[in-house]
């Protein structure tokens, strides 16, 4: 990346120097592909996550409404992030779509009958599903390949986020039945600002913005080389590395899980036990604010967060953990530690030892009132 930032050429023209700049791009195409298990042809590069899942989502539900006007309800989990939900929300209230909302368990899981239960006895009128492979918030991870088999009984078009998985997951387009399925750079190692959109060759989605036709005529726009090839790089990278990460990171985790619950008996570890990213550990702790305790463990070099940092600074009680049944102050008390490729024992002691003085400030400042 470093290095083609030094150098010109733009993937869309015809000289020299954009012949070899679209070179780099589709030979990056052809490694995203690889790792992600799809065909060159269905990767639409992107400028990150959130613009995958607006395009994903609208561009699909618009396509299928186009074919079949009657095709005017989305359907979304209730946990996914807000690069699902608001677009959602939006189609809704200003494009005259009905939104559902899947129900989750007490683990933030999508079960195949829930899903059955949002679709209803009638699912003609459904121009779209989303649920997320695996939630941001808490780790829990949704068999995908089980909620498609649902959606293809009916003819439904599927897409799933899967921005926070390929790092700790094996994640295979092909294998998951899924229409569309959205993809991060920087949640792999890469820049920020880079994405991408799977696209099943059979699948139409209407763009958002239109101007040059570049990537299929679904994402017009200036593709931006260096960042394109850092992505297929990391991705690359953590493919190489995935196996060993993961078993290293787990064991981290899982020691983290247990000294935190040992300081903290009272603490609840939300997310499913099993089916989890193994970099995540998500606590509620019961009579202090998440962003008290987040400050305080920031004040002595601790990172973590109360949820998406996509809604950071925001002090509302999390959607994740109200649908999964925790009450708002609870929804209001939770911590969320993930661990990765830079982690080592020495930052979870570093945590540990600053814990139990910050849970003893955060218990004497309490919760405010409502």
């Amino acid at each position: 990346m470093a290095e083609l930032l030094a150098k010109p050429g733009n993937p869309s023209s015809l000289h020299a120097s954009g012949r070899l700049s679209r070179r780099h791009v589709e030979e990056a195409r052809e490694t995203v592909a690889r790792v992600l298990g799809a065909r060159a042809g269905e990767v639409v590069f992107t400028a990150g996550g959130t613009e995958a899942d607006n395009i994903g989502l609208k561009g699909l539900a618009w396509s299928e409404r186009e074919l079949n006007p009657a095709k005017r309800r989305v359907v979304v989990s209730a946990v996914e992030h807000h690069a699902i939900l608001d677009p959602a929300e939006w189609l809704n209230e200003s494009d005259e779509f009905e939104l559902t909302l899947i129900e989750v368990d007490e683990f933030g899981q999508v079960t195949p009958e829930a899903l059955r239960k949002a679709l209803g006895d009638d699912p003609s009128d459904v121009a779209v599903v989303s649920v997320m492979l695996a939630n941001n918030e808490v780790g829990t991870v949704n068999d995908i390949a089980a909620l498609t088999a649902v959606t293809r009984e009916f003819g439904i078009r599927f897409h799933t986020d899967a921005v926070q998985a390929p790092a700790w997951l094996a994640v295979k387009f092909s294998d998951l039945g899924v229409c569309a399925m959205t993809v991060s750079g920087h949640k792999v190692g890469g820049p920020h600002g880079v994405g991408a959109l799977i696209i099943s060759r059979d699948c139409n989605v209407t763009p958002l913005v239109h101007g040059g036709g570049q990537e299929r005529d679904v994402r017009s726009g200036t593709l931006d080389t260096p960042a394109i090839v850092a992505l297929a790089k990391a991705l690359e990278i953590v493919e190489q590395r995935r196996s060993q990460e993961v078993a290293r990171v787990s064991a981290l985790r899982d020691q983290l899980v247990s000294r935190v619950q040992e300081i903290a008996p009272d603490a609840t570890y939300n997310g499913h036990r099993d089916d989890r990213l193994a970099n995540n550990a998500h606590f509620t702790f019961p009579g202090c604010l998440g962003d008290s305790l987040l400050m305080l463990l920031d004040a002595q070099g601790v990172e973590c967060s109360v949820g998406s940092a996509c809604s950071a600074g925001v002090p509302q009680p999390s959607h994740v953990l109200l649908a999964m049944g925790a009450s708002a102050n609870d929804a209001r008390s939770t911590l969320r530690f993930t661990l990765g490729y830079s982690s080592t024992q020495a930052d979870v002691d570093a945590l540990i030892d600053a814990l139990p003085s910050v849970l003893e400030r955060g218990r004497r400042a309490g919760m405010p009132k409502s």
